[in-house]
């Protein structure tokens, strides 16, 4: 049974899932040995940038084939659409890079965890009323031009 964040089943512990509901993998666990070029297909990164967040740290350590070729896991394809969502938050890749650093760290740095999401959160929360805000200007914009032209349209009928 697999449990969300926010669930917790008879006899288990807390699973952290990194974005929910999970996404249904490709192949299933146990034959989740993907190459680089089909994690680029599965989630539209590129090469370079797959290449770029294990170097960074981003990404932690991935397997690699007997000739060396990099070999992702369904748990590798979680952790991209996790690091997917916190790059549409805005968040900094610093701060990404921080925070895979506390997951590997381990359970004692949760609360660090929590709080470098609850900051970006907040940061969301603000990006989110700017944006609605943006939006009401522009919808009165476009009544203003609706009605702009409705009068026109009368006045050559006349």
């Amino acid at each position: 049974m697999q449990t969300t964040a926010g669930t917790i089943a008879p006899n288990a512990t807390r699973t952290d899932i990194c974005s929910a509901p999970p996404r249904r993998h490709p192949r299933p666990d146990g034959q989740d040995r993907y190459t680089i070029s089909e994690v680029v297909a599965f989630t539209g990164l590129t090469a370079h940038t797959l290449r770029w967040y294990e170097r960074i740290g981003l990404m932690s350590h991935i397997d690699r084939s007997h000739t060396g070729q990099r070999r992702y896991s369904n748990s590798d394809l979680d952790w991209l659409d996790f690091v997917g969502k916190l790059r549409m938050t805005g968040m900094p890749v610093a701060d990404m890079v921080r925070y895979a650093e506390l997951v590997r760290e381990g359970e004692s740095t949760y609360q660090d965890r929590r709080e470098l999401l609850e900051s970006t959160r907040r940061d969301v929360l603000t990006r989110i009323a700017e944006l609605q805000d943006t939006l009401a200007v522009l919808d009165r914009k476009i009544g203003f031009y609706g009605d702009a032209g409705r009068s026109r349209e009368g006045e050559s009928t006349r």
